[in-house]
């Protein structure tokens, strides 16, 4: 039985994916001592203790920043995340942003609800020329990062719905990804060919120490004069001081973002949402679901999918008892989990070993054992330096 701690403003269909048979669920947004498991989606855990027993951390949705991450990693936490899952939901709103980018709409309505007396019809045609817009059809759209998010923006920015030239770029991109992509999308080789001729750039792309701040003073300066900035992604992967700069200058037209803040949402040139990108009601369910159900799948196979401080680690569980081990990304590791299974003569049935960057991931099947003889074999494993965590996991019946 698993002890699985959810916060409630996880969507209830994810944690109703927690079996009863081998799951006890309470409510909260810490973990409590004798939890195995955490389901949250926007708490701040960074001043949050994480308890010994705890085994993984799932976010439901796909940023992970309120995680402390190298604390979980060293504590043998496990971290998942659900990418993808409020991919349309993010999607949909960037379109809606890019409409806006291009029509006045919103002041245009502002304008309509303040008119009073009884010639509302003689004061709208009078007053609409004050808002007369431009169409998207045959603009270029440049699209940095072409994920999730970004290729689903693309290919519908390129279809005969919107007409647009899409020109992107992704450095890293995924060859599922790239499969999924329209041929229309012109695949830039650099950011600065997004930059230079799009009339509007929406970014898409993680918030690492690559990308902080990717979209600063000097990558601004070869927009296209007049053009229009989206960032839907995270706020800190544009400069903030040479947004405002470029806006007060007249470089930018308009900059549209899901992230607000102080000097942002009074600037008459911003158009600020409250981090709504994936609040869709179907969006949170999807994200909840998948996220759930990785974890389920760590916990009762140990298998490893969609986290982000391990890689993915799959191995099909054909054996009675399966070792699980977290620890250092250090030179043979492997060698001496195989000494002490040889000492104790036992034959390894399957095995699998996956790194990432200072730590890895082992898992080993083994024959049917005694459990005291198991017991004695876990606990000589987590013996050797360098091991983090060890578990023990019988094959799911």
């Amino acid at each position: 039985m698993f002890q699985i701690t959810a916060s409630t403003t996880v969507a209830p269909a994810g944690v109703a994916l927690f079996d009863q048979e081998n799951y006890k669920v309470d409510y909260g947004e810490s973990p409590t001592t004798d939890a195995a498991g955490l389901l949250i989606r926007s708490v701040d855990l960074h001043q949050t203790a994480l308890p010994e027993r705890l085994l993984t951390i799932g976010r439901a949705g796909v940023g992970v920043n309120n995680i402390p991450l190298d604390k979980a990693v060293q504590q043998g936490v496990v971290v998942f995340n659900a990418p993808g899952a409020n991919a349309n939901g993010v999607k949909e709103l960037v379109l809606a942003a890019l409409a806006i980018g291009a029509r006045p709409m919103l002041p245009a309505s502002d304008w309509v609800h303040g008119l009073k007396g009884n010639d509302i019809d003689v004061q709208v045609e009078k007053g609409k020329k004050a808002y007369v817009g431009t169409e998207l059809l045959g603009k270029q759209l440049g699209v940095i990062g072409l994920g999730h998010v970004g290729g689903l923006v693309a290919n519908s920015a390129s279809s005969t719905a919107f007409g647009m030239h899409v020109v992107g770029y992704d450095p890293y991109i995924q060859v599922d990804t790239a499969w999924n992509l329209s041929h229309h999308i012109h695949h830039a080789k650099n950011v600065s060919q997004v930059l230079h001729d799009s009339d509007y750039v929406t970014i898409h792309v993680p918030l690492t120490a690559e990308t902080a701040e990717m979209l600063n003073a000097e990558a601004i300066a070869q927009m296209k004069p007049g053009s229009v900035l989206l960032n839907f992604a995270r706020d800190d992967v544009v400069d903030e001081a040479a947004i405002i700069a470029a806006l007060d200058r007249g470089h930018l037209r308009q900059y549209i973002t899901d992230f607000a803040t102080p000097k942002l949402i009074h600037h008459p040139k911003v158009l600020c949402f409250p981090h709504i990108g994936g609040s869709t009601d179907a969006a949170e369910t999807n994200s909840a679901k998948m996220v759930v159900q990785t974890m389920k799948n760590y916990l009762e196979t140990g298998n490893i999918r969609n986290s982000v401080t391990f890689p993915d680690t799959v191995m099909d569980f054909q054996a009675p008892v399966r070792l699980t081990l977290i620890h250092r990304n250090v030179p043979n590791m492997v060698g001496h989990m195989t000494e002490v299974l040889a000492n104790y003569d036992l034959n390894i049935v399957n095995m699998v070993n996956r790194s990432n960057g200072d730590y890895a991931y082992t898992m080993i099947d083994l024959d049917a054992l005694e459990a005291k003889r198991l017991q004695r074999i876990a606990n000589k494993m987590a013996q050797i330096e360098n091991v983090v965590r060890v578990r023990v996991i019988e094959q799911p019946k």
